[in-house]
């Protein structure tokens, strides 16, 4: 099995959302659009100040992303990296991809000269939080708010 982790092209586009779709549907607080989420890929895509999209390549497919959004803090002094739509496809889950993944991303973050990286999950995926938690992720005290525009 050939395995390469780097950063997204615009062919990788739709496999991405087809991504996204498996994973909106594990998550209570998102629905699966695809031209929504087509159209935030090709921003993220086209703008690489604000943020890399990242993809992991089983034998030259798709596998697995993660979305790498930049901003700055005022507590850090810096830029930090907001994790978000990391995912796996079901099929190639449970072999230790998702942990290469985010190795690679979060080593990326530090050669940026990131000093933070946070991470949102859903409460419900205890999978998931499991598998942060093995990878160096710990609970903060703040607590996510939403507003809807």
């Amino acid at each position: 099995m050939a395995i390469r982790i780097d950063f997204a092209n615009a062919d990788d586009l739709p496999h991405m959302a087809d991504l996204l779709a498996e994973l909106f549907t594990l998550e209570s607080d998102f629905q699966p659009e695809r031209a929504k989420q087509l159209r935030a890929l090709r921003t993220i895509l086209d703008n690489p100040a604000t943020g890399r999209l990242f993809v992991l390549r089983v034998n030259g497919a798709v596998a697995g992303m993660a979305n790498a959004l930049i901003t700055l803090s005022t507590a850090e002094g810096g830029p930090v990296l907001l994790l978000e739509d990391v995912i796996v496809a079901r099929a190639q889950r449970g072999g230790g991809l998702g942990r290469q993944l985010l190795e690679h991303v979060l080593a990326w973050a530090r050669q940026q000269g990131m000093t933070r990286v946070t991470l949102l999950a859903d409460r419900q995926n205890e999978a998931a939080l499991a598998f942060y938690r093995k990878l160096g992720f710990a609970p903060s005290n703040m607590n996510v708010l939403r507003y809807q525009l």
